[in-house]
């Protein structure tokens, strides 16, 4: 094990044991949701992680440290800090956090980063950065990192206020198999399609575990997107979560927002235009989410 890194007993034990593991992010609780739903919602993910038969590790920086595997006090101290000193840490970030012995809250990239250098092969999350609409050249890291660090990365697809043409364009780029997970075309985050294909659907974990085992046997450096739709009974119209996200992106270049900072606000932009639908949807897939990485992680485990 990486000896920068600093492990909960719980998952230093599963690791330990071969049991199944599931990372989880936290910029979720520090940059994506107010408190004190920033806290319930990551503890309610921790515990559909544990539903689906897998150890949970949320993963963060503290005080400098990097720490796979939050203790429940360890989350209310990042959820109170919401909107605070916290540094949004992707893969350019994690040194200086480290260097200056700071508090940081782990994207998608990072979170995959820094799960790879503990052993962790499932990541589950809400939706992934893509390329945002009408900003060609703003091309979330997250991208990046799937076309380069090896773990397989559970999600409702990209956030539906991207540009979802472009993204799967540059996904294909970097190399990464993209899987429907019980469906034919690309999740649209809040909506369960956006009427793009996928590369294979997989309609069960074994199926899952067994391409992770294939893409390791091929030494391969690329990520793998697996893409869950959001449940049925929370998922919005695909016509109301685009117009939402379009007025959003809008909004957004009217009042010159843009950067690091965009992802953040449009997303509490369509949380109003939505009336807070597209709250509950998020809520809901981030669960669902959880569950599906947990029972994928355990037939990964079964079949090792």
């Amino acid at each position: 094990m990486h000896d920068m890194l600093r492990f909960s007993f719980p998952v230093q034990e599963a690791l330990a044991g071969d049991g199944p593991v599931v990372a989880l992010e936290s910029t979720v609780i520090t940059h994506g949701l107010p408190y004190p739903q920033n806290v319930e919602t990551a503890l309610m993910m921790e515990a559909a992680v544990r539903a689906g038969g897998a150890t949970p590790a949320t993963i963060a920086i503290l005080s400098g440290r990097l720490t796979v595997g939050l203790t429940t006090d360890e989350i209310e101290y990042l959820g109170q800090r919401a909107g605070q000193s916290v540094r949004k840490c992707s893969r350019r970030d994690l040194a200086i956090a480290v260097a200056c012995g700071e508090d940081g809250a782990t994207t998608v990239a990072g979170t995959m980063l820094v799960a790879h250098m503990a052993g962790i092969e499932l990541f589950a999350t809400g939706g992934i950065g893509g390329v945002h609409r009408g900003h060609p050249f703003d091309v979330s890291a997250d991208l990046r990192e799937l076309g380069r660090t090896p773990v397989t990365v559970v999600s409702s697809g990209a956030k539906s206020i991207l540009d979802l043409p472009a993204t799967r364009e540059v996904l294909e780029t970097e190399g990464v198999s993209v899987v429907g997970y019980g469906t034919d075309e690309l999740p649209a985050f809040f909506a369960q399609t956006c009427g793009l294909p996928v590369d294979v659907r997989l309609d069960d974990p074994a199926g899952v575990a067994a391409l992770i085992r294939a893409r390791r046997r091929l030494g391969l450096n690329s990520g793998t997107l697996v893409t869950v739709p959001a449940p049925a009974e929370a998922c919005m119209d695909p016509e109301e979560a685009e117009a939402a996200a379009a007025r959003a992106a809008r909004e957004a270049d009217e009042l010159g927002i843009h950067g690091a900072a965009s992802t953040p606000w449009l997303l509490r932009r369509v949380v109003e235009l939505t009336e807070g639908r597209s709250l509950r949807a998020n809520t809901a897939l981030l669960q669902n989410n959880g569950r599906v990485a947990a029972e994928i992680a355990v037939a990964l485990a079964k079949a090792l």
